[in-house]
């Protein structure tokens, strides 16, 4: 299989490697003191088509491919990992409903999520009891005249305070286990959703990641995304995607530790010479590069078995699951390279190191 991408993948490519330098690389480190949300920049993207890169044109996405997807996550990643993370999942739900929605569902969201109205989507899946097993989820749909009704909590929905639409997982049968999981599609906003608190966290801190409380939202017939009892179905088929996009982030993050620590070895004179001659850092910087490489390769191998409709599940995992913990060495190593001063805020390895823990 030949992962050399195409001349459009390229162009959405570099569109993205622009955006990140013009948009996003101004206020990336003010951003990260600060925990503001990247409002202005997300709709700055909105316009190149970067939060929909895989959705179909006739909802105002890129019309490209998840090898585009990737290669667009890899560029923001490696400047604002806190920006990638709302854009990464913004196209999930955008994603999502163009390929399951019904017609009513795709013209009322799609668009707004592609063009920057909502901002952002969110997925509500995970809960407090419940992050890896869908099956235990607590959140349940009512069936009332005309639609159901939501009661339960949400945790670690990323961009949930903001986003425009939210895809929210409950149990309309419990009796009937993960056949009992139905999608519903939410509008941010809803009475009866509110935000129970942000996390603290370590790192992405221009990423909000919210707890939700859904205390009886009402949602009509016509909300039901992917038929009732299909939820358990969606949430495998958009987390397969996920991971494509968690490890291109992984790998943005990775890069621009990599190149952080290259710029430093070639500038820090230590003994006569700079440190990138010195045979211990350079070998940390060979095993580095060489993680780099083949997480690259093994993500853009999902991403093409997915761009040509075929199965993708195991290398999509398998890409993530290189890619982040290789990710996490990548850069320790560039800290190390740093010395003392990769432990400090004037330089952006440590941000790199928290950013991509998550």
């Amino acid at each position: 299989m030949d992962f050399s991408p195409s001349e459009e993948q390229l162009l959405i490519r570099d569109a993205a490697r622009d955006a990140a330098a013009r948009l996003l690389a101004p206020h990336a480190a003010a951003r990260d003191v600060s925990g503001a949300f990247p409002v202005q920049e997300l709709r700055e993207l909105a316009k190149l088509g970067l939060l929909g890169v895989a959705v179909p044109e006739q909802f105002g996405g890129a019309g490209a491919d998840a090898v585009a997807y990737s290669l667009a996550m890899q560029e923001l990643g490696r400047v604002d990992a806190s920006v990638a993370v709302a854009v990464s999942v913004t196209n999930m739900v955008g994603e999502l409903i163009a390929a399951v929605g019904t017609d009513a569902q795709r013209r009322a969201h799609v668009p707004r999520l592609t063009s920057g109205e909502y901002l952002c989507g969110a997925f509500a899946l995970s809960e407090p009891q419940a992050g890896s097993d869908p099956a235990g989820l607590m959140t349940r749909a009512e069936k009332v005249p005309g639609g159901y009704r939501l009661t339960g909590s949400k945790q670690w929905i990323t961009s949930g305070d903001r986003a425009g639409v939210l895809v929210v997982w409950a149990m309309t049968d419990k009796s009937l286990g993960h056949k009992g999981i139905t999608a519903f599609l939410v509008r941010g906003g809803s009475p009866g959703l509110s935000v129970a608190r942000l996390e603290e966290k370590m790192g992405l801190h221009g990423s909000s990641t919210a707890q939700l409380v859904l205390d009886g939202v009402e949602v009509s017939d016509d909300d039901v995304l992917g038929g009732v009892g299909g939820g358990f179905r969606l949430a495998m088929m958009a987390l397969d995607g996920g991971r494509i996009g968690i490890a291109s982030q992984a790998l943005g993050i990775a890069r621009g530790a990599l190149d952080a620590a290259v710029g430093y070895a070639r500038e820090r004179v230590q003994f006569g010479e700079p440190i990138i001659r010195h045979q211990a850092v350079g070998a940390m910087l060979a095993d580095a590069s060489t993680w780099l490489d083949a997480a690259n390769l093994m993500t853009l191998r999902a991403a093409a078995q997915k761009a040509a409709k075929l199965p993708f599940g195991q290398a999509a995992a398998m890409a993530k699951l290189f890619a982040t913990e290789h990710a996490c060495k990548i850069c320790d190593i560039a800290i190390q390279v740093h010395g003392g001063y990769g432990y400090t805020r004037d330089f952006p390895v440590e941000q790199y190191w928290r950013d991509n823990r998550l």
